[in-house]
């Protein structure tokens, strides 16, 4: 059931209400509500102002200010907000008649509250906000008595506060995380699993899709997930009820006061400093990524490798490396953008000997992420500091998407086939003698006719850079029998007048294989 601001003056809180004025609008349905505290510039105030809004003010800092309270008015206006309730108090006694004009014009509904009439701040948004929630039937304790310290703006400066204050008097926990499921913001009453448990948990839920919040027992605590977005980014949020107190329908109440109260207090999480050192890295920010690793704690000389996960299939590799780092002694640290991650990977300790054994369980790792078929991995590991980080990351955001166009059947993608991938595009690049000199390494493929010769070069590409020069994972992707791809393979030999699998002659072979595959693709 909607209310509007007819519904919201029968309250008791606005009982003494005065200065009714652009009677139409007081049919405006209310849908939140917010506090201006000072006045604020026109681009400003276009910005906070939300349609379905009531906002309430007392024209802090602009008393006199007769143009600054109309541009207010005009911004509300604008942004189609349901009114403006305007507090009495002690240096603003009651609005200018150009105010009632002005939002007679607009359709604004424009509510007076004397200065002897007003209650708090708090209990006034506090009936509010039940009465837009919940209408008449608002008795809900915890609801109730969750709105009175989220709302409280007079005894709490910020919303972590209120929200610490909330959780501890009504028996909950809350958890906020960013969309790679770091934690932002944390409110822990007790202490019964740990976070990271838990998260590890709701990672494996398709939380975007479900309803408001899902239920995930985890080792018999109760948690309710669910995403929120702050400042159009999206989020997570999880709540613990700590004794099995509320249903799940109060639990999906509270997460929706809790998301309310965020919009009023204008709340912005904390910047991550772990997703703002690997943006650094891949914006090759050398000086503010040594910055930020020292500001997030993490040694220079632990920093493993790099990668990239590209798809939006990516949940297995996800969970891949969430028991990776269960089962070694290392922490990958990633960031979201869309349904793509990029990350690091650091070691857990120190290591004398070049942490040998961590990098080869690394390699282990991303080779099993290939079993994810819905997932492309870029990596590059045995890196230098803070500079071979940056210069990964650059050889991976130059190359991933021709590297799948050289390699269409490989799912994980290494520091070698990204340098191959990128020396080709060099020498594509600068053309000349270098790059006629590899393409003619393949010339003699024209000998054999259009369609013979295509049909060789075909085969040829596809044992050497698809098969890792197997013939029958070559005769798999090409669909043809073993014996055909061995018959096809002497021809190759013959018409080149090389063995292609020596030694001395695969290198080049590879590069111009790779070449005419760019190539391809370009034309």
């Amino acid at each position: 059931m909607k209310s509007t601001i007819s519904d919201c003056l029968e309250l008791d809180a606005l009982k003494g209400a005065q200065y009714i004025v652009a009677n139409p609008a007081l049919s405006h349905t209310v849908r939140t509500v917010s506090v201006l505290e000072s006045g604020l510039d026109e681009a400003s105030l276009l910005k906070c102002a939300n349609a379905d809004e009531l906002v309430i003010t007392s024209f802090s800092g602009i008393e006199e200010d007769i143009s600054g309270q109309l541009r207010v008015i005009q911004a509300l206006a604008q942004a189609d907000s349901a009114g403006l309730l305007v507090m009495g108090s002690k240096r603003f006694k009651k609005p200018d008649p150009m105010l009632y004009k002005a939002a007679e014009r607009a359709r604004l509904a424009l509510v007076f509250v004397p200065e002897k009439e007003s209650r708090s701040v708090g209990e006034t948004i506090n009936q509010i906000v039940g009465k837009i929630l919940y209408s008449d039937n608002f008795s809900n304790h915890l609801i109730s008595n969750t709105i009175f310290h989220l709302l409280d703006f007079e005894r709490h400066t910020s919303f972590e506060s209120a929200l610490r204050e909330a959780a501890v008097n009504n028996n909950f926990q809350v958890v906020l995380m960013n969309e790679a499921f770091s934690p932002v913001f944390t409110v822990e009453t007790r202490h019964k699993v740990s976070i990271a448990d838990a998260i590890s948990l709701g990672r494996e839920r398709e939380l975007s899709g479900s309803g408001i919040y899902s239920l995930i027992d985890v080792s018999g605590v109760l948690t309710y997930w669910g995403p929120v977005e702050i400042d159009e980014q999206k989020h997570y949020m999880f709540i613990v009820d700590n004794d099995d107190m509320y249903t799940a329908a109060d639990i999906t109440k509270l997460a929706e006061i809790i998301e309310l109260a965020m919009n009023m207090w204008k709340y912005t999480p904390q910047r991550d400093v772990n997703n703002e050192f690997i943006k650094a890295l891949r914006r090759g920010n050398r000086e503010l990524a040594m910055s930020l690793r020292e500001e997030a704690g993490i040694p220079e000389d632990r920093v493993l490798g790099v990668f990239y996960l590209h798809g939006g299939a990516n949940e297995e590799a996800v969970k891949m490396l969430e028991s990776f780092q269960k089962e070694h002694a290392i922490c990958v640290l990633w960031m979201a953008e869309g349904e793509d991650r990029y990350g690091i990977v650091i070691s857990d300790r120190d290591s004398s000997d070049g942490f040998v054994e961590e990098i080869a369980a690394c390699t282990r790792l991303f080779n099993a992420v290939k079993e994810d078929k819905g997932t492309r991995l870029f990596h590059i590991t045995r890196i230098d500091g803070i500079e071979g980080a940056c210069d990964a990351f650059r050889l991976i955001s130059e190359c991933w998407s021709l590297a799948q166009a050289v390699f269409p059947f490989k799912r994980v993608f290494s520091k070698y086939e990204l340098a191959l991938v990128y020396n080709c595009l060099n020498i594509q690049l600068s053309g000349g003698f270098v790059k006629k000199n590899y393409l003619e390494l393949l010339d003699p493929f024209q000998l054999a006719g259009p369609n013979k010769g295509r049909q060789l070069l075909e085969t040829l590409e596809t044992f050497v850079l698809d098969a890792g020069m197997n013939s029958a994972r070559t005769a798999d992707y090409i669909g043809i029998h073993t014996n055909t791809v061995q018959y096809r393979l002497k021809k190759i030999n013959e018409l080149l007048g090389v063995e292609v699998t020596g030694n001395r002659v695969l290198p080049g072979l590879t590069v111009a294989l790779a070449l005419k595959r760019l190539e391809r693709m370009a034309h």
